[in-house]
C-alpha cells in the first residue's frame, strides 16, 4: 500500500527486508502504524544557553502534534546552536558563523540518512534559520524553516528594553554614566523570559526573510516565543508541512531569484541586518542562483525604509507581528511594486495570496505606508574602493551622515579596539580598523557588537567616529560602520595596508570607501605581506579556514 507523500522513506521502512530497521525504530516508540506513514524529520536546535532556544523542545511537541493530526510521523532529532549574544566580544563568538555552516552540514546527513519525507528545521538564534534554509536546499524535499519566536521586550522604569540597552550599557558604565546598580537592572530586566533578541536584529531579520522567501510559514512563524497563540500557530504549521508533503512542494519551487529579490527589499524596508547579505548570498549559492553584493545595493536604493523598528526606530519584534507582521510587509511591498507577488510559498498559495490575508492594526504605527516612509531608500549600502575592491556592507537605516573622512586608528583584533573606546584613546574623527576578523582571519568573522555599542554610548564619539572591519556588526549595532571588508586582511586584501594615521574616506552617495594612499604605495605595503599565524591550526576552526570563501560571497564552505 503507498500512503500519499510517502516517497523517500519507503526504502528505509517498506518490506520484509526492512524488518530489522522497523524492529529499531518500533523499539524507540515508533508503532507499526506509524512507520508506514510519511516520515518527517524536525530538527531541533534546543539547548538550554540561552533565551533563543531554551524553549523549543514545547514548540517541537506542538509541531509534533500538528503533524501526527495531519497524517505523518514526526521524528525529531538535536543539532547544535551557539548564542551569538553570550559570545558576544569573547573567543567564542568566533564559532558563531562557523555553526551556521555545522547545523546546515549536520541537517543535510542526518535527513540523508533516514531518508525522511518532510523536514521541519526549528530555529531560535540567528546563525540556526539560514542554516535550516541552506539545509533545505540541499535536500529539495518539502520543508520548512519555523522560528521559535523573539522575546518580549524587557520593561525598566515603564519603558522597553532589549539586549542592545545592556551592550550599550556596558558602554555607559565604563565612562561613568551609570553606576553597578544601574547596569544590574539593565542585566536583570532586559530578557524577561524565552524568545530571540526583540528587535530587528539578525534573528527577526532572518525569522521575516524565512516568510519572504516563502520557505516558512507567513505570520504563523513569527508569532513571538511567549505569546497564548504560539503553540496553536505551530500545530498549524504541522498542517502546512504535511500538505506540502502530499503535494511534493519542495524549496526548489519556493526559493527562487524572485523570491529572493522580494527578501532583499524586505530587509531594507524594515532596516535589517548586515548579515542578511551575507546569509542570502549563502542560500541563493546553495540553490545555484547568481546572486552578488551588488544586487543588495540596487535593490536598497529603490525601496524605502518603512519599518518603525530598533536598532533605527522605537519598536520591536512583537510590535511588529502585532501590528500585522510579514504578511502586511509584503502586501505593502507587493503594492508598491517593490516586490513580486507572484511566488510560491510553503503554504501552496502565492506571496500575494498571502499578503491579501493580511489583518492591519487600526492605528498601528510600526510599519509605515511607502507614501510616507522613515527615509527614501532601504537601510543597507555597499561600498567599493581601494580599500574594499570586493565591497562591504554598511546599515545606514540609524545613520545621520553620509560622508565621513578621518585618521586611520589600527587594531589587530577586536579586543585591542574595545580597550581604547573604553580607556578613552579614541578621538573624534577617528575611523576605528578592526582587521584579521574575517572569515579565515578570526576565524569566524566575529559581530562587534561590544565594540559599537560602547561607540554609540558615548555621545562625544557616536556621531564623530567610523570604524570598518574584515569582521561583521551584530543586527542591533547602529552608527556609522562598515563591516565584511572583502579581500580580508588574511589573504592579503589592502585593509592589511592600512596604517596608523592613514586617511579613509567613506563617500554613501558615490558607493566609494578610499584609503587615500597611492596604489603604488598599498601594493609596495603588501609586497612583503606575510599572514599571521593560524590561531586554530587543528580542529573544527582549521576545516573552516581551508574552505571558507570570501564575505563577498556568503562565507560558505
Amino acid at each position: 500500500m503507498t500512503v500519499e507523500g510517502k516517497r523517500q522513506s519507503i526504502p528505509l521502512t517498506e518490506g520484509p527486508n526492512r524488518a530489522a530497521a522497523r524492529s529499531y525504530l518500533r523499539g524507540a516508540g515508533f508503532s507499526k502504524d506509524d512507520l508506514h506513514k510519511p516520515i518527517i524529520g524536525i530538527a531541533n536546535t534546543w539547548t538550554e544557553i540561552g533565551t533563543c532556544n531554551v524553549h523549543l523542545r514545547e514548540i517541537a511537541e506542538a509541531l509534533k502534534e500538528g503533524i501526527r493530526e495531519a497524517g505523518g510521523t514526526p521524528m525529531e532529532f538535536n543539532t547544535i546552536t551557539i548564542s551569538d549574544g553570550i559570545t558576544m566580544g569573547t573567543e567564542g563568538m568566533k564559532a558563531s558563523l562557523v555553526s551556521r555552516e555545522v547545523i546546515a552540514d549536520s541537517i543535510e546527513l542526518v535527513a540523508r540518512g533516514n531518508l525522511f519525507d518532510g523536514l521541519v528545521g526549528i530555529g531560535g538564534c540567528d546563525k540556526n534559520m539560514p542554516g535550516i534554509i541552506m539545509a533545505l536546499c540541499r535536500l529539495d524535499i518539502p520543508g520548512i524553516m519555523l522560528y521559535g519566536g523573539s522575546i518580549a521586550p524587557g520593561k525598566l522604569n515603564g519603558v522597553d528594553i532589549t539586549i542592545q540597552n545592556v551592550f550599550e550599557g556596558i558602554g555607559s558604565h565604563a565612562a561613568g554614566r551609570i553606576d553597578d546598580a544601574g547596569l544590574e537592572a539593565l542585566e536583570a530586566n532586559a530578557c524577561p523570559g524565552a524568545g530571540a533578541c526583540g528587535g530587528q536584529f539578525t534573528a527577526n531579520t532572518m525569522a521575516m526573510s524565512g516568510e519572504m522567501l516563502g520557505i516558512s510559514p507567513i505570520q504563523l512563524s513569527g508569532v513571538p516565543a511567549t505569546s497564548k497563540d504560539k503553540f496553536a500557530a505551530t500545530r498549524e504549521a504541522g498542517h502546512i508541512l504535511m500538505d506540502a508533503v502530499r503535494a511534493n512542494r519542495r524549496p526548489s519551487q519556493i526559493i527562487t531569484r524572485k523570491s529572493i529579490e522580494n527578501t532583499i527589499a524586505s530587509v531594507a524596508a524594515s532596516g535589517g541586518s548586515t548579515n542578511a547579505v551575507l546569509h542570502l548570498l549563502a542560500i541563493a549559492s546553495e540553490m545555484g542562483i547568481g546572486l552578488s553584493i551588488d544586487d543588495f545595493d540596487a535593490i536598497s536604493k529603490r525601496t524605502p525604509f518603512i519599518c518603525d523598528l530598533t536598532p533605527a526606530g522605537k519598536f520591536v519584534a512583537s510590535d511588529y507581528q502585532a501590528a500585522g507582521g510579514s504578511r502586511l510587509l509584503a502586501k505593502r511591498l507587493i503594492d508598491a511594486g517593490y516586490a513580486d507577488g507572484s511566488t510560491l510559498t510553503v503554504s501552496g498559495k502565492t506571496l500575494a495570496e498571502e499578503a491579501a490575508l493580511a489583518q492591519e492594526t487600526p492605528g498601528q504605527l510600526v510599519i509605515h505606508t511607502f507614501d510616507k516612509p522613515i527615509k527614501p531608500n532601504g537601510g543597507l549600502v555597499i561600498l567599493k574602493g581601494n580599500l574594499a575592491p570586493e565591497g562591504c556592507v554598511m546599515k545606514i537605516a540609524a545613520a545621520g551622515r553620509y560622508e565621513h573622512r578621518g585618521p586611520a586608528r589600527v587594531f589587530d583584533t577586536e579586543q585591542a579596539c574595545f580597550e581604547a573606546v573604553q580607556t578613552g584613546h579614541i578621538k573624534p574623527n577617528d575611523v576605528l580598523v578592526i582587521r584579521y576578523e574575517g572569515p579565515k582571519g578570526g576565524p569566524g568573522m566575529r559581530e562587534m557588537l561590544q565594540v559599537t555599542a560602547a561607540i554609540s554610548s558615548n555621545a562625544e564619539l557616536s556621531a564623530h567616529v567610523a570604524l570598518l572591519t574584515d569582521g561583521r556588526f551584530s543586527g542591533a549595532t547602529r552608527g556609522f560602520t562598515a563591516g565584511h571588508v572583502a579581500p580580508e586582511a588574511f589573504v592579503g586584501g589592502p585593509i592589511a595596508a592600512v596604517r596608523e594615521g592613514d586617511i579613509i574616506h567613506f563617500d554613501i552617495p558615490n558607493r566609494k570607501l578610499t584609503l587615500e594612499v597611492s596604489e603604488e604605495e598599498i601594493a609596495a605595503r603588501l609586497e612583503d605581506f606575510v599572514p599571521p599565524a593560524l590561531r586554530y591550526p587543528k580542529g573544527v576552526f582549521r576545516k573552516y579556514v581551508d574552505r571558507v570563501s570570501s564575505a563577498s560571497k556568503g562565507a560558505t564552505t
